[in-house]
């Protein structure tokens, strides 16, 4: 094992600096503001309003639909290309599956609540900051939740089991694995697990022990976030 200090000085179940707002966008349903370390997010959430084409309407329940975008500038290296490219639908797809459990919309049949999440700076863990966000904004705009969901990426570098990588060590120059998982607070469900890199499944245990104990510290900033914004709007 080589990986004994972690590149930016935290602990290995340290998380970066993080901050969270509530309602930050005027003219959305709900929005929300969530940074960790320097990745910004930024979730706008519309409606329940009525879903067009009428087709692709649910006449039981409402549907969620999630639109994640980078910025052209939001990326250290090389400018992203803007619109939605393979790697930003697959990632909406998967902000929808993670949220869709918490979401009641049984109320508003044939209806679209759409999230749009921007990212207007980033260093490694887009999709959990995302999540971050929109669970806040959904919230924020009164859509019916059984329950919040918070996100962090954990993994393994060099041998290391450590929570919320930045960039350098997704791209360490030895065995890395990165696990983003949303886990909701109140039974702890986990609604997102994916995994890029190799780790033993008996690491792979400890890590998603991990991500459930780090996420209540997510949990709370949400909460908080959502306490302050209606404590002032009242």
């Amino acid at each position: 094992m080589t990986y004994t200090q972690r590149l930016d000085g935290r602990k290995f179940d340290e998380l970066r600096p993080m901050e969270a707002k509530a309602g930050v966008i005027p003219n959305a349903d709900g929005s929300a503001y969530f940074r960790a370390g320097n990745t910004i997010s930024y979730a706008a959430v519309y409606g329940p309003r009525e879903l067009f084409p009428k087709h692709l309407q649910n006449p039981k329940k409402g549907i969620i639909r999630c639109y994640y975008n980078m910025m052209p500038f939001s990326g250290s290296g090389e400018r992203i290309r803007p619109g939605m490219n393979r790697r930003a639908q697959e990632i909406s797809l998967v902000l929808t599956k993670a949220l869709n459990p918490v979401i009641d919309l049984s109320e508003f049949p044939n209806s679209v609540v759409d999230i749009f999440v921007e990212l207007p700076q980033t260093d490694a863990g887009t999709r959990c900051a995302a999540l971050c966000a929109a669970s806040i904004a959904l919230a924020d705009a009164g859509i019916p939740m059984r329950d919040m969901v918070s996100a962090i990426a954990v993994g393994q570098v060099d041998g290391t089991i450590v929570a919320d990588l930045i960039y350098g060590e997704e791209s360490y120059p030895a065995v890395v694995s990165d696990i983003p998982v949303a886990v909701t607070h109140n039974n702890k469900e986990i609604t997102l697990l994916q995994m890029d890199g190799e780790i033993s499944k008996k690491d792979l245990i400890k890590a998603l022990e991990l991500a459930k104990g780090v996420t209540e510290t997510i949990y709370e900033l949400q909460k908080k976030a959502l306490k302050d914004k209606f404590y002032k709007d009242n």
